[in-house]
């Protein structure tokens, strides 16, 4: 596993671009998004901001950048917090170059449901039809019986990546003893991120309170990009499976390294004893094997 030089970040995703790799993960410092660039996905090199997003629809909380090389672009959705109502949207942005800079396709969310979303994905099938994944945000989805919790939706995903098509389906919210933590009134299912085995869709995703050391990863498993999915009987990454300095691993997305073998990058807390915002970028391989995705340590 590769502990990297970045820290004070959340969420951190990788693009394989061919001669580099670049990192794009949630950042506290700047109205927008940062990448950074390596040749050994051990030391990364900021190149600064790729998306600056100071004078736009957004206000702050710049999370959860996911891109994708597609149709000679490179596509990035991310998460931010809308000035008008100061409720979570997902938005859209397009650059040339992994390095950026990248321009908001919409200026405003992608889509809007009426609800607060986080952590979109994009999942391209076999047959080129293409869904998104996100998660409906426990900010404002009050569930009877249940206080607020994020729960995992998806939807059919235009051609172009740009904006869904019909209307979404709710996959599942916290139902586990592992995956169900309260914090007040809310609990959390989000980080959606899919893989496709044998015919078998792998939806891994994350759980619990982020700033908790029992922040983890899990699987939910299906036949049908569109569900159900089933859950796994016990999240597939947790702190115990890490002596020292592994404090709520979570937020993980799958990437090929130059050689084609499948890699994860996730965060860990910077600081064990505290766990915060304050997260730093972890890597490495990961396999699907005997039903479940195997992360290698």
């Amino acid at each position: 596993m590769i502990r990297t030089n970045v820290t004070n970040i959340g969420d951190p995703f990788v693009v394989n671009a061919g001669e580099h790799y670049y990192m794009y993960a949630t950042s506290f410092d700047v109205d927008g998004f940062k990448v950074w660039k390596s040749d050994d996905l051990t030391n990364w090199d900021n190149l600064g901001v790729c998306l600056d997003l100071s004078d736009s629809w957004a206000c702050q909380d710049y999370w959860a950048p996911e891109v994708i090389y597609y149709q000679g672009k490179y596509i990035m959705h991310y998460t931010a917090r809308r000035k008008a109502d100061n409720s979570l949207r997902i938005g859209v942005a397009v650059s040339d170059s992994p390095e950026g800079p990248f321009t908001d396709v919409h200026n405003g969310p992608m889509f809007d449901f009426g609800y607060a979303a986080i952590d979109g994905h994009v999942f391209i099938d076999e047959d080129q039809k293409t869904y998104f994944y996100y998660s409906k945000d426990c900010s404002e989805n009050y569930v009877d019986g249940k206080g607020r919790i994020s729960e995992i939706c998806v939807c059919e995903l235009s051609d172009d990546l740009l904006s869904l098509v019909g209307e979404p389906i709710t996959l599942f919210g916290p139902s586990e003893d592992y995956d169900s933590m309260m914090v007040g009134d809310q609990s959390w299912n989000e980080a959606p991120y899919v893989l496709k085995k044998d015919g078998i869709y792998y939806l891994a995703y994350s759980a619990n309170f982020y700033a908790s050391k029992d922040y983890c990863i899990c699987l939910a498993k299906s036949e049908n990009p569109l569900g159900p999915f089933v859950k796994h009987d016990e999240p597939i990454l947790t702190h115990k499976d890490v002596d020292g300095d592994f404090s709520g691993p979570g937020h993980n997305a799958f990437f090929k390294d130059g050689e084609g073998n499948l890699m994860t990058s996730f965060h860990i807390h910077t600081y064990e004893n505290e766990p915060s915002q304050n997260r730093k970028a972890c890597i490495c391989n990961a396999e699907i094997k005997n039903g479940t995705i195997v992360f290698e340590l």
